[in-house]
């Protein structure tokens, strides 16, 4: 039981397992992991796909087409698949001050080639997404950067490149990823919010959506649930990073459930009944006390941890006292229009209604909660 398939489709990016667990206070705990044997322990595990950087696939071998010759016999060997690919514009010195927005002309065209040549590559490799984060796109000092320019500048980068995509007919839509600082003190677009109002100004609107993540949301204080329901609700989550985070911190990148559990059992409650067909997509970050071991223990765990709340999540729907519990708390009745077949807001001037008696109604969501909470548990 909870054993993962293809079928669920868990993918892990290349940068997940892959991590040598080096951060800001110390060195690498881990050696450079081969994507090839990547490729190979995720299938084992039973994950339906691998993502990547493009500088991901030269973790042991720097020749980039033999590098690519030795991912592409894995993922045939395994029938891996790579829904997603992105490029890393965050690593190298040349983008400290950003890619799409550094302040540097020259700077900000290599970016734009870099992202190019590897959208070549995820094409040929059947990718259908490509995430943009810009880790980099921001700024320590409100006198850095006007803003409104730099958007302007993003702007420009998403709109080349969707014409770029369109002119190959390569068929792949762009997925946002938003997060509010870290690395730059703080990131333009750090919201699911502040990325969906960017979406509407660009010329390929219709080909651009969100990839949010969970960290980077719970980072900004923001609820993810309601965030994704808003993305569903545009029409808008092409893609989603599921990983783990204890509230407004650094970006901690956790074993998906590692974190706020409540949340992420709605989440999947979500993903699974709200409409979203994509892949469950793990970003997240063995913990630097791990060997190799750990790295694929973790990977493992993401998944099961995925495979529990889903099914904790339909026993939650599937429970008769859950059902009494939503009648109660009238959760049924917010789906009916406010205004009847023929209403006009004239009509609304005609209702009888008792304002002090609608006052005192209870909406019984205490006992609601208590309920999710007892399934997560498994207490019922």
């Amino acid at each position: 039981m909870f054993e993962p398939t293809p079928g669920d489709k868990f993918t892990f990016g290349l940068w997940t397992v892959g991590w040598q667990a080096r951060d800001p206070f110390g060195d690498a705990t881990r050696p450079p992991l081969d994507p090839v044997e990547s490729v190979h322990r995720l299938a084992e595990l039973g994950a339906y796909g691998v993502t990547f950087h493009d500088d991901d696939l030269l973790a042991v071998e720097p020749d980039r087409d033999k590098a690519i010759a030795a991912f592409r016999k894995a993922l045939d060997e395994t029938g891996l698949k790579v829904p997603m690919a992105t490029t890393n514009l965050f690593t190298h010195p040349v983008f400290k001050d950003g890619a799409f927005t550094s302040n540097d002309r020259d700077i900000r065209r290599y970016a734009i080639r870099k992202v190019m040549r590897n959208l070549d590559l995820a094409s040929e490799l059947g990718a259908e997404t490509y995430v943009f984060w810009g880790g980099r796109e921001g700024a320590e000092s409100d006198g850095a950067k006007d803003v409104r320019v730099a958007l302007d500048r993003f702007r420009e980068a998403i709109d080349l490149l969707a014409e770029y995509v369109t002119d190959k007919g390569y068929g792949i839509r762009f997925a946002l990823e938003p997060k509010p600082n870290e690395p730059r003190g703080d990131i333009l677009l750090p919201t699911i919010g502040h990325a969906l109002a960017f979406i509407g100004s660009l010329e390929h609107a219709d080909m651009v959506g969100l990839n949010p993540e969970v960290g980077h949301e719970q980072m900004a204080g923001m609820n993810f649930v309601h965030g994704i329901a808003q993305a569903l609700w545009h029409g808008k989550l092409f893609h989603i990073d599921l990983n783990g985070q204890h509230g407004p911190k650094y970006d901690q990148d956790l074993v998906f459930g590692h974190g706020d559990l409540k949340s992420a059992f709605f989440l999947v409650d979500l993903l699974e009944n709200g409409g979203y067909e994509g892949p469950r997509h793990f970003d997240y970050k063995p913990s630097r006390t791990e060997d190799i071991s750990g790295v694929w223990a973790s990977a493992a765990a993401n998944m099961r941890t995925y495979l529990i709340l889903k099914e904790r999540a339909r026993a939650f729907r599937a429970d008769p006292e859950v059902q009494e519990a939503l009648a109660a708390s009238r959760t049924d009745q917010l789906a009916v229009p406010t205004l009847g077949p023929g209403e006009t807001y004239e009509h609304l001037a005609e209702d009888d209604f008792d304002v002090e008696a609608a006052g005192q109604r209870a909406y019984h969501y205490e006992r609601l909660d208590q309920l999710a909470v007892e399934h997560i548990l498994g207490a019922r």
